[in-house]
């Protein structure tokens, strides 16, 4: 098993840029994110239009499913190469392909073109969100790392809101390609500021040997189990040959990639993370806040569309007081951690509110206040916000700076599969219960000729009242009680967190001296 290396008693401390220099890098670093994030949401509600002007319906799943697939596999590799050769240049890197890729997508003059565009930006979007959270720890000390990386956490929250409200005015005013435009001037803004300002520490040069067997091995392992989650239950049935065949070859890749990294020089993911109890355990709490948070608010705009009879736009606006709790707890737990240095508690927290904002969830009816609904969902972001950058700060802080970039792309990389897998699992469930209850109920509502596969929230006006009630209510019934069924994972989450060990964080930078800041 190759050895974690450990910091030395020859260590040395270095002084962390003046205040003024600190948030510049942050103002750019928070650019990088929102250009992360936005790429994830801002194409859902121009979709629709997309697909219909390059006569692609049939290709539709792949443009969301091909960006998904390029970054997730590439969030260890990015994270791992930047220990190794230092934070700007393969930062700097990841912003070109992702621009790049943004400005395929702006000119793609058919779907299979938009479809290499989204590979090409998932290529460097992978590297976007774990490079910007590990080049944090390249300039602030791990004691006013919370703070700023809480920063970070609220340009993704922000995003999560603006995403689906941008991609949905593009799309009815300048076009929907501005949903890719809108990236070139925002990845170059990103990538001169980063030149100018970021100077990261790197090791000295030495000779380094690639792990190519494990980025190939990881590279289909990650295939594998990200069709396995968009075609189950979709495009082929769980127990069919194709899903089996995908869920096995996960499986023995998963196995062989274990014990090649085992006996990698230079790993992509080292085995060795996992002896580290904060590292294994946050591992976990990352996985199922993926599963929790995505598995949750992937189909709420559409339940809040179907069952409450909202406007696309309205969906969105009602989501925005989770995003509001997420953003008040990401921002104010860092600052407090800052003051205090104390962290421990904060993730056990996130899980026990998310239960409680899931349970809560689980209680609506299609009569219940908006009001109301947003409340739950605000106590749900809440729950969110006080985990989703903490878990990286435990990690970046059980590790030597050495390793800082693979750690943190590892969190991240396991969190992305818990969403991959939350919002499959939950979507496939929630849709079979979905038809099963539209089959059962609305040829007793006078339906019986409507396909309920064809039901989209345009369509709700010109249904009759009672087999609008009908689809009202089987949304609700099919919805609601999923959220119950995720609260046991965070019982699970609850416990592991609950192991974290809490060590001060370090007030000052620390480099090794085979670092050099530059």
């Amino acid at each position: 098993m190759t050895k974690q290396p450990q910091p030395s008693q020859s260590d040395r401390n270095q002084a962390a840029p003046d205040k003024r220099t600190v948030l510049l890098i942050v103002a750019a670093l928070m650019l990088v994110m929102l250009l992360a994030s936005l790429s994830q949401t801002v194409l859902s509600t121009a979709l629709p239009t997309i697909v219909g002007a390059l006569d692609g319906a049939d290709h539709i799943m792949w443009v969301i499913t091909a960006y998904l697939l390029a970054s997730t596999v590439m969030m260890p590799i990015l994270g791992r190469l930047s220990d190794q050769f230092g934070r700007k240049i393969v930062l700097l890197a990841a912003v070109f392909v992702f621009t790049a890729g943004s400005l395929l997508g702006a000119v793609a003059w058919s779907m299979p073109v938009l479809i290499c565009a989204r590979v090409v930006q998932g290529l460097g979007g992978g590297g976007l969100m774990v490079l910007s959270q590990a080049a944090i720890a390249d300039v602030v000390p791990l004691r006013e790392r919370g703070k700023y990386m809480g920063y970070l956490a609220g340009a993704f929250a922000f995003s999560s809101v603006v995403g689906p409200l941008l991609g949905g005015w593009f799309t009815e005013g300048p076009g929907w390609r501005w949903a890719f435009w809108i990236n070139v001037p925002l990845g170059i803004i990103s990538f001169v500021v980063t030149a100018f300002l970021l100077h990261s520490p790197v090791r000295a040069k030495v000779k380094s040997t690639q792990d190519y067997l494990g980025m190939a091995l990881l590279a289909s392992t990650t295939t594998a189990v990200v069709l396995v989650s968009t075609w189950g239950g979709h495009q082929y049935e769980w127990l069919s040959p194709q899903i089996i065949g995908l869920a096995a070859a996960a499986l023995l890749g998963a196995v062989a990639f274990v014990l090649v990294e085992r006996k990698a020089t230079q790993p992509i993911i080292p085995m060795s993370l996992f002896a580290d109890r904060n590292f294994s355990v946050t591992t976990i709490g990352a996985i199922v806040l993926g599963i929790a948070m995505f598995g949750s608010i992937s189909y709420m705009p559409t339940y809040l569309q179907m069952s409450m009879g909202v406007s696309a736009t309205g969906a969105g606006l009602m989501m925005i007081s989770m995003m509001g709790g997420m953003l008040l707890t990401v921002v104010g737990t860092g600052i407090v951690i800052s003051r205090t240095g104390r962290y421990r508690l904060y993730p056990i927290a996130g899980s026990v509110i998310m239960m409680l904002g899931l349970f809560l969830l689980s209680t609506l009816e299609v009569e219940s206040p908006r009001p109301l609904v947003e409340l739950y969902l605000a106590i749900f972001g809440i729950g969110i916000g006080c985990g989703f950058q903490v878990m990286t700060l435990i990690v970046q802080n059980s590790f030597p700076h050495a390793l800082v970039g693979t750690a943190t792309a590892a969190n991240n990389y396991f969190r992305q599969v818990g969403a991959t897998l939350g919002s499959a699992v939950v979507g496939s469930i929630f849709t079979t219960r979905l038809l099963n209850s539209l089959e059962s109920s609305l040829p007793k509502a006078g339906g019986s000729n409507f396909d309920s596969n064809a039901l989209r929230p345009e369509l709700l006006d010109s249904l009759p009242e009672g087999v609008r009630d009908v689809i009202a209510q089987s949304y609700n019934e099919a919805l609601m009680p999923v959220f119950l069924g995720l609260i046991p994972l965070l019982v699970i989450s609850l416990i592991a967190l609950w192991f974290v060990k809490e060590t001060p964080l370090a007030k000052t930078l620390e480099f090794s001296e085979e670092q050099s800041h530059r």
